[in-house]
């Protein structure tokens, strides 16, 4: 007995005030309040969700996604970034990073993105408190994928960030990447 793939049905998100556009699953709910531009996430899987920020356009002159350097080089501002978030005043918090991958491409607009892949793992310990070290054992508290998207329009550096637990990257790698490759960076009126 064969069973057909089911085929996951994407709605269109349109900034026209901001100036982007991206796709995202239809089961997924907007969560308002959640400091992003946009903040969207899977109703069942809670840590799998994606968010849009942009620069400031006051304070931002971008003119392209080059203005980060090469792709490798925006990777590594974007996990230096990450890790910035991520910073824990916990006692025996550690973190272990790594950039998957980095690339660059030109969608069907013309314009220039790049795509930064990496993977973080949060240890904490079970007692952090514990006086003595043998007592606080690490143990691994989260592990996330993390895709980004920056493009760069109206003198703004856009970033779509797409979130996974690792558990479930695999199964949800084909949307995410659909997702990935919906993003786009719209010119805005004056």
């Amino acid at each position: 007995m064969a069973f057909a793939e089911l085929s996951t049905v994407f709605r269109e998100y349109v900034d026209t005030f901001d100036g982007y556009t991206f796709k995202y699953p239809q089961n997924w709910i907007q969560v308002r309040g959640a400091g992003a531009d946009i903040f969207f996430r899977d109703p069942f899987v809670l840590d799998e969700n994606l968010s849009v920020e942009m620069s400031s356009p006051s304070s931002s002159k971008f003119k392209s996604v080059k203005d980060l350097g090469a792709p490798q080089e925006a990777g590594e501002k974007v996990l230096r970034q990450y890790l910035t978030e991520f910073m824990s005043t916990r006692l025996g918090v550690r973190r272990e990073s790594d950039i998957l991958s980095t690339s660059s491409r030109i969608a069907d607009d013309g314009k220039l993105y790049y795509q930064v892949e990496v993977n973080i793992k949060s240890y904490a310990s079970n007692n952090e408190l514990a006086v003595m070290p043998k007592d606080r054992i690490p143990r691994l508290e989260w592990d996330r994928r993390y895709l980004a998207v920056l493009g760069v329009e109206n003198n703004r550096l856009y970033e779509l960030r797409l979130q996974s637990p690792e558990n479930v990257f695999a199964e949800e790698e084909r949307d995410l990447r659909q997702v990935m490759d919906s993003f786009r960076v719209v010119k805005v009126a004056d």
